[in-house]
């Protein structure tokens, strides 16, 4: 099903015109939801060749600086906030006040209807504890998925959860009470192993019945301000990626997440990465009308200091991509070596400036 359908048509119903009016033109005009509108957006910002640049916690906390207001290491270096920025709900399943990296979720809808509000789209991925171990995200220690659909104390636990999660994005609004769009990126990265909904602990059809359940939970909620996205991992081919994709009327983006390692020896290898994996999901989503992102991506420490330009761009130069998202900047004291954009005095500013220059990737005021 192709979303930006409903969203031209219905611009066609709202667009006045001088002279006799048309029968079509004087019937109820048709609601463009939160989520078309961002849908449309993010269309005509590929159709711009352009995306916007992600990143993952933005304005919570930097290498040196936690909750300072305003603060952003990628507005410390280029003078803009970031297009896009990524929130995370896990522990939200439990009723916590903050998140799995310690972000308070009051915070996080402050944060969200800001970026919303100086013209930025925001992002929000899920890392929801074990239902049946009660361990964190990566703990795989049992298989909650198989046979859930059938073992109502998993099923029920997982619909609470779900509905948690409907109802955290149902409430962010911005000053007027209108909802604010947001892309939700459940169930990421299934195809590897290291989360407990991964691909060796459930077959495709669990996997796509858990995503089934959550898109259905949430409209069964009213929710219009939501953007679907499907992201498994890296080294697929066509047949795994779409082995566990939930259907063309539960995704509105099909994405990847494709991160590179080792530094300068691993360059070659993220290059291969991404051409192997991205030009068929970029097929694909072109024969469902669909967006596609490079949903997560990055390298640690930015141990190349020119890697945004050197290797990034080069990567998916020519891809129509609707946004690119790194993942956090982790703080100095307990992640000395963990962040993904530079920061004041870090030898990779000048290169990312000129990432930023080159106008390619959006940020904003």
């Amino acid at each position: 099903m192709n979303r930006l359908i409903p969203i031209i048509a219905a611009a066609a119903v709202m667009t006045a015109c001088s002279g006799k009016k048309t029968q079509q033109e004087t019937e109820e005009p048709a609601t463009v939801t939160p989520a078309q509108t961002l849908i449309a957006r993010l269309d005509s910002t590929v159709n711009a060749g352009k995306f916007y640049f992600g990143h993952h916690d933005d304005t919570a906390y930097g290498h040196t600086w936690a909750y300072v207001d305003g603060n952003s290491d990628v507005k410390a270096v280029t003078g803009q906030y970031p297009g896009m920025m990524n929130w995370d709900l896990g522990l939200l399943e439990l009723d916590s006040l903050q998140n799995l990296d310690g972000v308070p979720f009051e915070f996080m809808s402050r944060e969200i209807a800001a970026q919303h509000a100086r013209g930025g789209i925001n992002g929000i991925s899920w890392h929801p504890i074990n239902p049946v171990s009660r361990g964190n995200s990566w703990d795989t220690s049992t298989s909650p998925l198989h046979g859930f659909t059938d073992n109502p104390a998993v099923l029920d636990t997982l619909t609470a959860w779900i509905d948690r999660a409907a109802d955290f994005i149902g409430s962010l609004t911005d000053s007027e009470g209108h909802r604010i769009p947001v892309i939700f990126r459940p169930w990421h990265e299934n195809s590897g192993s290291w989360f407990w909904w991964g691909s060796d602990y459930t077959t495709p059809d669990e996997y796509i019945a858990l995503y089934r359940l959550t898109r259905e939970r949430f409209d069964a909620k009213d929710l219009d301000n939501v953007v679907w996205a499907y992201s498994p991992d890296k080294d697929l081919t066509r047949e795994q990626y779409l082995a566990t994709y939930p259907g063309d009327e539960y995704v509105d983006i099909l994405g990847t997440d494709i991160y590179q390692f080792d530094g300068e020896e691993g360059i070659d290898k993220f290059r291969e990465r991404v051409a192997a994996q991205m030009p068929f999901v970029i097929d694909e989503a072109r024969r469902r009308g669909k967006l596609v992102a490079l949903t997560e991506t990055g390298l640690e420490g930015l141990t190349v200091p020119d890697w945004y330009t050197r290797v990034l761009l080069p990567a998916i130069d020519g891809m129509p991509l609707a946004y690119v998202c790194v993942w956090r900047n982790g703080n100095e004291s307990t992640h000395p070596n963990h962040y993904y954009v530079p920061f004041p005095g870090h030898p990779a500013v000048d290169d990312f400036k000129k990432f930023h220059d080159t106008g390619k990737a959006l940020f904003i005021d």
